[in-house]
């Protein structure tokens, strides 16, 4: 793509900004007259004309104004987008909402999908802290029923497991515990390899527990990342590009098939680091299910130990300022959380 002048980038921006309000291809009188501009009507028509040529505007019908291209979008991204922050009223919002539900993971997960829903008036998914080395942090052992016993396992970045298990014979609730504490003592942040090190130094009750933890550690490193929490989808279906649409449909049915946004998330940010933000516009040539959207993503929570990932889904005329600084101020948030569960 060409490089633009500064009256282009002026117009291309305009034109953004104003379809992303209407939805309605933008005309050269309109900017003109709502945005006072000191050109006459016929300059910017001609300008738009020359973008159209570039590729950056399209027009859908010859009496119809323009509209952007998946190319102005990205162009706009990266070119003509100032950096944002939330104004501080809605960050320290934001931040006393979490707070009031610290050590609850789930609650934070749910709570972050909203926000981004609420201010990026689009579709969000936030994935569950994972450990990326699975890593245990404490054991609990809960007499149920005769040999059956209620083993809860808690790892690093607040994930809780429950498995239930069956010893070779009956015992106590004091012993549980005393064995709980002794193999927190000696497991705690040791990896699977680690574990199965201790394993054969164990013997009795010890040996047994070990045994099932290590089940539970592989089970728990064989998942592709924690669980994902949705929210605002009725946001895109009332988009006009959606409503009664085939492409709504596609775009929901991807969002809904866990396996298919896990997969999307992971290529997506396969490269990125914790506090960056990535902006994929209609698919990227990989997705033809969301050729119509567009997603911002980062991932949170501590490199090499423990990370999720967050977004927002939209129509390609997304309100990409306040989006990302939405994204980028919620990455940031949720990264200081699991930062202080992994070193209370």
């Amino acid at each position: 793509m060409s490089d633009l002048s500064e009256r282009q980038k002026l117009i291309l921006t305009l034109v953004i900004h104003e379809y992303a309000r209407t939805a309605v291809p933008v005309g050269s009188k309109n900017l003109v007259e709502d945005y006072r501009l000191d050109i006459s009507s016929a300059t910017v028509r001609s300008e738009m004309a020359v973008l159209t040529d570039l590729g950056y505007l399209r027009q859908p019908h010859t009496s119809a104004g323009r509209e952007p291209t998946e190319e102005a979008y990205r162009y706009f991204v990266r070119n003509l987008l100032h950096q944002t922050e939330l104004p501080d009223s809605t960050r320290s919002m934001i931040s006393h909402q979490f707070y009031q539900s610290r050590q609850d993971v789930e609650q934070w997960m749910r709570l972050a999908a909203s926000i981004l829903a609420k201010h990026s008036r689009a579709a969000s998914l936030v994935t569950a802290p994972h450990p990326e080395q699975v890593l245990l942090k404490h054991i609990e052992l809960i007499s149920t029923r005769g040999r059956q016993v209620l083993m809860v396992l808690v790892m690093f970045g607040g994930e809780i497991h429950q498995r239930m298990i069956t010893l070779g014979e009956p015992t106590s609730q004091e012993q549980l515990s005393e064995t709980s504490r002794k193999l927190t003592q000696i497991i705690q942040g040791k990896d699977i390899a680690s574990v199965r090190t201790i394993q054969t130094q164990q013997s009795g009750l010890e040996l047994d527990v070990i045994g099932w933890i290590i089940k539970e550690m592989e089970t728990i490193d064989s998942l592709a990342a924690g669980e994902v929490y949705l929210d605002g989808l009725t946001n895109m279906l009332e988009e006009p590009e959606f409503s009664n649409s085939v492409e709504a449909r596609r775009a929901i049915h991807i969002l809904e098939e866990k396996s298919q946004i896990k997969e999307l998330l992971q290529q997506a940010l396969a490269a990125d680091t914790v506090g960056g933000v990535q902006v994929l516009i209609g698919g990227e040539g990989s997705w033809d299910q969301l050729r119509q959207c567009a997603i911002v993503l980062s991932r949170y929570g501590m490199p090499g130990l423990v990370t999720g990932m967050l977004g927002v889904v939209g129509p390609m005329r997304l309100q990409y300022g306040r989006t990302i600084s939405t994204v980028r101020f919620l990455s940031g948030l949720l990264s200081d959380l699991v930062a202080e569960t992994i070193m209370e």
